[in-house]
């Protein structure tokens, strides 16, 4: 993960995302240095930080995709936000410094997911034997049931009882392993706390929330009810408690925090949409004020979170924006200034829509592909098939509004519409999508402009 060259990265990227070498790299090299930060010794690590990122950039063209790609590489705990959902302290909306406490409960869910697989093998055996505990009748001087018609029914001495009851437990346990017993039905107690309490807040208001969830939860009594269950529904829920009373919840805390301290990744998106000018009035009054809020976050400072206190330091900010009616000097030069990589995103061009169709190990054409082949429909996408859906798909984007890659899913959509409506019923099970299939279905819609605004 950490250990992968920028050479690497960007080739893990490539699979997924056509062109835009420029961001990849700028992405490749940020995630090399945390590596990098992490060799450091201690004195001088404090004194470096990770130099955050700006994506400038039409819609449509991979941002919000590189970002998530980066993340999931990482294995590292990531939120996107959109800067439009926040308004300064005041103002009806969410706090800032919400978009910490979502990524150090991203964090949490990592370390809670990977101490999990950690106990899951201790949590199964203990399963194991609550399980023969639960299909074995207590050890009141009864016989087992499976001995009841076999067994003369003689006095027998307290260590001949454990003896023959320990013969007779290691048989349900091999019958248990096999399989044999999953049909059967046991009485199961099942404890749990009542539907927590959620807390809907204003501005400023949502950390009271960090101490008193948690503080209604321990004050709330546990419910217990006895279920019937089957011993393979049964297994589930023993095994979910098994491994909650493994997991040492502080240890999951204080790992989250650390991790969302020292790989923490935050993508703020549509970061143009809170550029303004100085005196605004009317909705657009609070979008100096999110800059302002945002600011102490990206420069460094401390969060409280229900997880304890984070300092915000070292976590990666990368921001994206079109910027189709402003530009980054309209954001303050202070939060400018925290953002000293730039990387501008290009236009797809109509190459790179037929890229897009066909390279990637998800493309478009191949999800299609799969999911007609549910109704045992065949799809085949020819090679002039694909470029005349890229070449329309470019002109419509030079005609009307700019959506990047997001006008092949209205394209093939709308090309594909009768074969899926059709596909369950239909005899004809191979289907060809050459040009001339193409340009029947499209070019009606892509001749008139004034419908295409409206359809595509």
């Amino acid at each position: 993960m950490f250990e992968m060259t920028p050479r690497e990265i960007v080739a893990e990227l490539d699979k997924h995302i056509v062109g835009q070498d420029a961001a990849k790299r700028a992405v490749a090299i940020a995630l090399r240095n945390r590596w990098r930060w992490q060799q450091l010794p201690d004195d001088v690590r404090k004194e470096v930080t990770p130099k955050n990122i700006i994506m400038i950039g039409p819609t449509g063209v991979g941002k919000t995709e590189i970002t998530r790609r980066l993340a999931s590489l990482m294995g590292a705990p990531f939120v996107k936000v959109e800067a439009s959902r926040y308004t300064e302290v005041g103002y009806y909306g969410r706090d800032v410094e919400s978009i910490i406490r979502d990524l150090v409960e991203a964090a949490a869910n990592l370390v809670r997911n990977r101490k999990r697989a950690e106990v899951e093998a201790q949590a199964t055996e203990r399963v194991e034997d609550r399980l023969l505990e639960l299909l074995l009748p207590s050890s009141n001087g009864q016989l087992l049931e499976d001995e009841s018609e076999t067994a003369p029914h003689t006095e027998r001495s307290p260590s001949e009882s454990a003896q023959r009851r320990e013969r007779t437990r290691e048989k349900f346990r091999a019958k248990l392993r096999a399989g044999e017993l999953e049909d059967r039905s046991i009485e199961l107690t099942v404890e749990h706390r009542g539907s927590p309490v959620q807390i809907f807040s204003n501005m400023g208001m949502e950390q009271m929330d960090l101490d008193l969830q948690g503080m209604l939860e321990k004050i709330m009594p546990r419910q217990s009810t006895k279920r019937q269950l089957k011993v393979r529904e049964a297994r589930r829920v023993l095994l979910d408690q098994e491994i909650e009373s493994l997991v040492d919840k502080d240890a999951v805390n204080e790992e989250a925090v650390r991790l969302a301290e020292r790989a923490g990744v935050v993508f703020i998106d549509e970061i143009d949409k809170v550029c303004g000018p100085e005196e605004s009035r009317g909705p657009d009054v609070s979008r100096q004020g999110v800059q302002r809020d945002l600011l102490p976050i990206v420069e460094g400072t401390t969060v409280q979170t229900r997880y304890g206190a984070l300092k915000t330091d070292h976590i990666l900010f990368i921001a994206a924006g079109a910027f189709h009616k402003s530009k980054p000097s309209d954001l303050m030069p202070e939060l400018q200034g925290r953002f000293p990589i730039r990387v501008e995103l290009k236009d797809l061009t109509r190459d790179d829509f037929v890229r897009i169709l066909t390279e990637p190990a998800t493309s478009l054409t191949r999800q299609y592909e799969l999911l007609l082949s549910m109704d045992g429909v065949k799809l085949k996408f020819k090679k002039d098939g694909v470029e005349t859906l890229a070449d329309i798909a470019y002109h419509v984007n030079q005609t009307t509004q700019n959506i990047g890659a997001r006008r092949l899913y209205t394209l093939l959509e709308r090309l594909l519409e009768d074969v899926s409506y059709q596909a369950p019923d239909s005899s004809k099970k191979s289907i060809v999508i050459d040009g001339a299939y193409v340009k029947d279905k499209l070019d009606a819609i892509t001749r008139n402009e004034d419908l295409t605004k409206f359809i595509l």
